[in-house]
């Protein structure tokens, strides 16, 4: 399914969520809080675009993602690539500064044991940030975007993705994902401590962050 949907990723990315895609990606990099030098893995990384934007800070980043299809489709970005499994990530233990997941957990048979991996292959003090889709904090505007879900989401995807039936998974998806509280709680006993979210566009989107415990050598 992501093999297929790579084609058309981004554009139809940046249609669904009215532009604001550049921003959520922009607001991820910042609460990572990158240092020059440091090692930061992107994972669920897609077409490497989220990567790019990690770039920006002067960190070393690498894009990696299950699907090759997507990865492919992102082949002109200019940043280190690497097809792997997020639940067996293919790096050593304690590589990394950082690691962040933009809007891939919920695509994980157990997204638990993905983020004890991604506590694996992270420096004791490292960072998390996770940027998924969420609940809004709203309630007559939660009921506006789930109706958005469920009825002009995939006549959109029909328009302008190159496979629309994955936007009908992305939909269901998003309505069963956990809440922000208890995705912070999921956070806190897969090997990450002290976890927090900031809410963007009245809760579409939740940014958790945590941090590996331990100190940084």
């Amino acid at each position: 399914m992501f093999d297929a949907v790579g084609k058309k990723y981004d554009l139809t990315n940046t249609i669904l969520s009215f532009g604001q895609d550049a921003r959520w990606r922009q607001r991820t990099r910042h609460r990572l809080g990158l240092q020059p030098g440091e090692k930061v893995l992107d994972l669920a990384a897609g077409t490497a675009v989220s990567t790019v934007e990690l770039s920006k800070s002067g960190a070393w980043c690498v894009a990696c993602d299950f699907s090759r299809g997507m990865l492919a489709a992102g082949q002109g970005r200019a940043v280190p690539k690497v097809a792997g499994d997020g639940m067996r990530l293919p790096f050593a233990d304690n590589t990394f500064d950082a690691v962040t997941i933009s809007y891939g957990l919920r695509n994980f048979h157990d997204f638990e044991a993905g983020l004890r991996e991604m506590a694996r292959v992270t420096k004791p003090g490292g960072r998390l940030v996770v940027a998924e889709f969420s609940t809004p904090i709203i309630p007559v505007f939660g009921r506006i975007y789930k109706e958005y879900l469920t009825r002009l989401l995939p006549p959109i995807a029909r328009a302008v993705s190159s496979n629309p039936e994955a936007y009908v998974y992305l939909a269901d998806s998003i309505r069963a994902w956990p809440g922000q509280a208890e995705l912070a709680q999921a956070l806190n006993r897969t090997g990450w401590a002290g976890a927090t979210w900031e809410n963007l566009t009245l809760g579409i989107v939740a940014l958790h962050s945590a941090v590996k415990p331990g100190s940084a050598a």
